[in-house]
């Protein structure tokens, strides 16, 4: 016998006994996106590589070591998009749709980072992200963080809020060559990763994984210390928000997000149930990126979180958050009852559309069908069988002490049902 194929390593599969967890994670958060007045846009997941180059930086890890990139037959390099700001702030420039005024939109998918599979983090997986073009107002900053706050409230998910400010290019500029003259005069103190850094973005270098480097970088110069006047106005306003909003923040200085295209405000939201790797959506401004990439100067914002690592949070609060729909289980006997139950099943759907209806395929006896039903953990048996179908009736047998078993004529069965559901 020949071996099994199985995933690639940090690919999963979703399995049957999971889908409505996630179903109802995915519905609600669109229904939360929605309700703000975020509309859905879907991206390919195939893209030209310059695309996140020229968009993430060349110089982090993602472009460097993460990305699975290929040559196409025509010699074109592509890439499996490791994450979704890019895409959509292509899509915008070339369907110029912040011509059409301010965009709020929000994307569902999967992403690809060839990274080392732990838990909670796969080289396959999955992202709800939601970005916001041509508002520059903190007005924004705040509500993109209101409804994550919000999220984690109706997910009953523990998290903490960080938040920093960037601040504008022109400061960046000038504080990357104070921060770049600081770990230049503690030169000896720098592991390899960070001494590339320092040549190419300095930045980085705070967002060193390095436990080694904690204490310098610790002591390194503050970027909110080195603000200009618009960006501490742009973050004192932001600031007034969440206070007004009761959302409670720490202002952490050295958190700078792990992508190039950040300035302004930053943010991340972390929960203490994951271990090291907490970070559960974290989230910014890119005012520069739309036109870094071609488009006209756009301001833009948005986040972005992970679903693998929010499903681990709320795998004990299943029965809160799945959507509860009715099941009915149909118990078939006899060739004419079987022609019947697919006839009415479809009726019953058609008006009915919120409820699972699971016809009987096993063709057994009215025993073992009973056990299916009770099994499937359906609310109702409706059981049709040859002298039911003589009658011109249908039992219904409640399965979890709704009351008792009764015998409905067929044509008043839909009325029935939409009494008792």
């Amino acid at each position: 016998m020949s071996n099994k194929i199985q995933a690639i390593r940090g690919m999963n599969d979703l399995l049957p006994a999971d889908s409505t967890l996630w179903s109802s994670l995915d519905e609600t958060i669109s229904n939360l996106l929605i309700s703000y007045g975020y509309k859905y846009c879907r991206t390919p997941i195939v893209e030209s590589t310059e695309t996140f180059s020229r968009a993430i930086g060349e110089v982090t890890d993602i472009v460097e070591k993460e990305m699975y990139t290929w040559e196409d037959n025509n010699g074109n390099s592509l890439t499996l998009r490791p994450e979704g700001t890019a895409s959509v702030v292509r899509m915008m420039i070339e369907h110029n749709l912040p011509r059409e005024g301010i965009q709020k939109v929000f994307y569902n998918g999967p992403m690809f980072r060839h990274e080392r599979p732990q838990k909670g983090r796969y080289r396959q997986f999955h992202q709800v992200g939601a970005e916001v073009f041509g508002a520059s107002d903190a007005k924004i900053d705040a509500e993109l963080i209101s409804i994550t706050d919000s999220l984690w409230k109706s997910l009953g998910i523990t998290a903490r809020l960080e938040i920093n400010s960037l601040g504008s290019k022109e400061s960046r500029f000038a504080y990357r060559n104070i921060l770049t003259a600081f770990f230049n005069e503690n030169i000896s103190q720098l592991d390899e990763d960070s001494l590339r850094r320092l040549k190419s973005n300095p930045l980085r270098i705070l967002d060193s994984k390095n436990k080694d480097l904690e204490l310098l970088i610790s002591n390194a110069p503050k970027m909110i210390d080195h603000l200009d006047d618009e960006s501490k106005e742009h973050f004192t306003i932001l600031k007034t928000y969440l206070d007004n909003l009761d959302i409670p923040y720490e202002v952490n200085p050295k958190l700078v997000r792990g992508l190039d295209y950040y300035n302004q405000t930053v943010f991340e939201w972390i929960s203490n149930d994951l271990g090291a790797q907490g970070t559960i959506c974290g989230g910014g401004r890119y005012d520069g990126l739309v036109e870094k990439m071609g488009g006209s100067p756009t301001p833009a914002i948005g986040f972005a979180m992970g679903l693998e690592r929010i499903a681990l949070l709320i795998q004990d609060k299943k029965s809160q958050i799945v959507n509860k729909r009715c099941q009915l289980y149909f118990v078939v006997l006899g060739d004419k009852a079987q022609i019947e139950s697919m006839k009415l099943s479809k009726k019953i759907l058609q008006v009915l559309p919120n409820i699972t209806l699971s016809n009987d395929l096993s063709m057994g006896s009215l025993k073992s069908q009973m056990k299916k039903a009770d099994k499937s953990n359906a609310d109702f048996a409706l059981i049709l069988g040859e002298e039911e179908l003589s009658n011109n009736q249908l039992s219904i047998k409640p399965l979890k002490g709704q009351g008792v078993q009764q015998s409905i004529e067929l044509e008043g069965i839909i009325q029935h049902l939409q009494e008792i559901l």
